[in-house]
């Protein structure tokens, strides 16, 4: 049997151990919820499009000795109930609720890590409140994401994400699985990763994918990139069997989408796809601790 002061002391552990492990952005959000974990300055992590928060995992296990890690799980992604997230819009009040969510924990500006999606919704949060974030790591994300879709303007680039979104609404279940798995065989390297991200995809709400997908290939980022004053690094990936070289690729990301970002950092990272945490860990998590400052 326990005393009462090892029983104190255990509550005590258990309350901190959860408390550490386990937090909601405000009650309040219907859109996003975060995960806590470690302590020291803070770090907000976003995954990209379909994605569960674990695709951080490492990340949190390298760094939560001396960090606390808050890590966005976008509602809808990854088998999470899609709540406010089925209608559009759904990128623009995400980044609304990130902000809430570091404003209410009192989160003072705060290192940002965002992958694809993610890394827009990093920049539009630098973007829209500059007092939120000290600095930020864009991980294989662009500032017009409609170029992708071979949009030259946002006019082009909405009719086309209309369709993909039209599209991917009527579909049946059966298709979008299928198109899904697909479609990551391009985006992860690794073949335990494309296993993780290909689970994510498919059990991903559908209609929330639809819209936030609609919502990406339209945001235009490029002619506010100037107003970006924070560090930024940018990590892109390039692999052998892309069909463009080194040199293409570095002009691609350097000048022809982030030119005009004044305070910035490039890293390739090779024989890699668009998951680079999850197909060459070690280099990524080696660039993670040059932007975060450790050790």
């Amino acid at each position: 049997m326990l005393n009462l002061k090892s029983k104190i002391l255990l509550l005590t552990v258990l309350a901190f151990q959860f408390t550490a492990a386990f937090a909601f952005a405000d009650p309040w959000s219907d859109r996003i919820a975060v995960t806590v974990h470690g302590q020291g300055p803070d770090i907000v992590l976003i995954p990209g499009l379909t994605c569960s928060g674990a695709v951080w995992d490492a990340t949190v296990s390298h760094l939560q000795a001396h960090y606390r890690l808050h890590v966005i799980q976008v509602d809808g992604f990854a088998g999470t109930p899609a709540r406010a997230n089925t209608d559009s819009p759904v990128v623009q009040p995400v980044v609304d609720a990130i902000a809430a969510y570091i404003k209410a924990n009192n989160l003072k500006s705060p290192k940002v890590i965002g992958h694809s999606l993610g890394g827009t919704m990093g920049m539009m949060l630098a973007l829209q409140h500059p007092e939120d974030v000290s600095a930020l790591m864009i991980v294989d994300a662009l500032p017009f994401s409609g170029m992708l879709i071979g949009a030259d303007d946002l006019a082009s680039a909405r009719k086309m994400a209309e369709k993909m979104r039209d599209e991917t609404l009527k579909e049946s279940e059966e298709r979008y699985e299928r198109d899904e798995k697909r479609f990551l065989r391009i985006l992860v390297k690794s073949d335990d990763g494309r296993k993780l991200a290909t689970g994510w995809a498919v059990t991903s709400d559908k209609s929330v994918v639809a819209w936030a997908t609609y919502d990406d290939m339209t945001t235009d980022l490029r002619p506010q990139l100037q107003n970006i004053k924070i560090p930024v690094t940018i990590l892109y990936p390039w692999d052998a069997t892309s069909g463009y070289s080194q040199g293409q690729t570095d002009w691609f990301y350097q000048q022809l989408n982030y030119a005009a970002l004044p305070n910035k950092t490039f890293a390739r990272i090779d024989n890699s796809f668009h998951f680079i945490m999850l197909d060459q860990p070690d280099p990524f998590l080696a660039q993670v601790d040059k932007f975060v400052g450790f050790p």
